[in-house]
């Protein structure tokens, strides 16, 4: 099966790590396809007499590259293609099997070219890429791939809008002095990206899907974006009712109307609270150390279970969050700066409780350099000398896709890293619109690259279909993320994400199985599950199964910052 992914606008170095994730794994074949943010990138053999002029002084990026080519540019009013795939190789990946892969690429460029109205490109093998009928000669999409074992990385970029041109007027495009670009508008065609992508999707599934042609392509599309603006986050405002900005965007991802905030849940999502003597002393402990559990403040179903087992989500770094989700019950606010001591105090609380299994989360902290980071890494060494046989799962942020700072969080060796994708793409931006689906993806796959055991949550019933959490679930899998929980979505306020449906026990069944035969180690979905339920079994079932064989298509490079 091929899986298309229309990603909207991602920057590099989080596509990037994303496609080293996929590339990783042999035996799944995607085709990621999004706009980057303006970036220059150079290939192997780039020649840096090729860049006319500062990228920082433009406004864009500067990435050195792991793929063939020279110096070209990304950015928007671009659809760029990364097929991450296993292909068919004679020598074991070697210029010939190169050659002819890229071949491939330009002729499925070429086919789509002529479907939107401009038939006559050709290829040069000479110059690799695709070029516009006619004179003088102009490419119109650039080709850069990098072939090992089998498995493809990189791609195409075709230029749809006239946006991209003016700034390849500050390079050598490719290396070539004599020979222009064009884009489709340029020549006469005014094609959208939607429809390039619509364009190029069958396409696609025609070389690359599946070898009896009966397997429809797999295709999941995040809402389209018109700047990376949009993250913004909005305001969830006064009193009743959705903000007109939540609403707008659940409307723009096809979902509208959902169940009044007074229905009476179903059966099965009352859950049974205790408030024995343990759980009140447990609660005056924490008031004593003066932090802050998830547990209360998201208003969990399931504190009291997880506290007698031994279980507990502590939330560092304040409790204003940068961010506004549009599930999320904790405060949005400013933040205040971070208290040094808070790692000891959290050490101590979890002594005192005698836990043998302790989560450490964080609200968003987006005005940190670090994302907060600094403090997960105090937070689990605390932790660790204080109570040597405890294990800890820190369930992070992005931290903005920082190298640096997800460095220091994998340095820390947490027993998992959990960092949750939430929805499934079509709803990323109604959801969590100062988040990327893609960079949430790259987050994981970096994680997993560092051997780490790795985890995630989706949460259903916002308006997702059920074949787009499966869909979601084989992203995770195809990344190789061990742990995935699923659980049903409860509206906090009438400010938030109303609920579009309550999703039946069996259905979290089915997920569990599906999540499982996608590679997932270990799937918990129920109703009431919630990220860190059952945190301390889920851990060891996925230790349990690690023994699973993966297979690694080729050494990958250390994972770096881009160089500016």
């Amino acid at each position: 099966m091929l899986r298309v992914r229309w990603l909207g606008r991602v920057r590099y170095g989080d596509a990037l790590q994303l496609q080293r994730g996929l590339y990783r794994r042999a035996g799944t074949d995607y085709l990621l396809l999004l706009e980057h943010e303006p970036v220059y990138t150079l290939g192997v053999r780039s020649d840096r007499a090729h860049l006319l002029r500062n990228p920082a002084d433009l406004g864009a990026e500067l990435v050195q590259a792991d793929r063939g080519g020279d110096v070209t540019y990304h950015g928007p009013g671009q659809l760029v293609g990364y097929p991450v795939l296993d292909v068919a190789t004679k020598r074991g990946g070697g210029m010939a099997d190169t050659a002819a892969y890229v071949t491939t690429v330009a002729s499925l460029l070429i086919d789509v070219l002529a479907d939107l109205g401009l038939p006559g490109c050709t290829f040069d093998p000479q110059y690799p890429g695709v070029w516009a009928p006619g004179e003088p000669l102009r490419k119109i999409a650039a080709i850069g791939v990098r072939l090992g074992r089998g498995r493809s990385m990189h791609g195409f970029a075709l230029n749809v809008t006239d946006e991209p041109l003016a700034w390849f007027q500050h390079i050598v495009p490719c290396g070539l002095h004599d020979r222009g670009v064009t884009s489709l508008h340029q020549e006469g065609i005014s094609a959208s990206l939607r429809d390039v992508v619509d364009a190029l999707t069958p396409r696609a599934w025609q070389r690359w899907g599946s070898a009896d042609g009966h397997q429809p392509v797999d295709r999941a599309d995040v809402v389209w974006r018109t700047s990376s603006t949009d993250l913004a986050p909005f305001s969830r405002g006064e009193g009743a009712g959705e903000p007109v900005r939540l609403t707008g965007r659940l409307a723009a991802a096809g979902v509208q109307g959902g169940l009044e905030l007074a229905e009476r849940k179903p059966a099965w999502l009352r859950p049974k609270l205790r408030h024995d003597q343990g759980v009140l002393e447990l609660r005056r402990l924490l008031r004593e150390h003066d932090l802050v559990t998830v547990c209360e403040e998201a208003g969990c179903p399931n504190q009291s279970e997880c506290w007698a087992d031994g279980t507990a989500t502590f939330m560092i770094n304040g409790e204003q969050c940068t961010r506004a989700c549009g599930f999320c019950l904790v405060d949005t606010s400013r933040p205040g700066p971070l208290d040094p001591d808070e790692p000891r105090r959290v050490a101590a609380a979890v002594q005192r409780m005698g836990l043998r299994f302790a989560v450490v989360t964080a609200v968003a902290r987006d005005d940190l350099a670090d994302g907060g980071a600094a403090a997960f890494a105090a937070t689990v060494a605390a932790i660790r000398v204080a109570v040597p046989n405890c294990k800890v799962e820190v369930l992070v942020p992005d931290c903005k896709g920082d190298p640096e700072a997800l460095r220091l969080l994998f340095a820390s060796r947490p027993d998992v890293l959990n960092h949750n994708i939430e929805t499934v793409a079509r709803l990323q931006r109604a959801a969590r619109p100062s988040a990327s689906y893609a960079r949430s993806l790259g987050v994981l796959a970096a994680a997993t690259e560092a051997d780490l055991v790795t985890k995630s949550s989706i949460i259903v019933g916002m308006g997702e279909r059920d074949d787009e959490v499966v869909q979601t679930l084989a992203d995770l899998g195809a990344i190789g993320v061990d742990i995935v929980t699923v659980g049903q979505y409860l509206r906090p306020t009438s400010n938030h994400l109303p609920v579009a449906r309550w999703v039946p026990p069996e259905t979290f069944e089915w997920f569990k199985a599906e999540g499982e035969a996608l590679g997932i180690g270990h799937v918990e979905a129920s109703p009431l599950t919630r990220s860190s339920y059952h945190a301390r079994q889920a851990a060891a079932a996925a230790v349990a199964t690690s023994t699973a064989s993966v297979s690694v298509a080729v050494p990958l490079p250390t994972l770096g910052r881009p160089a500016r």
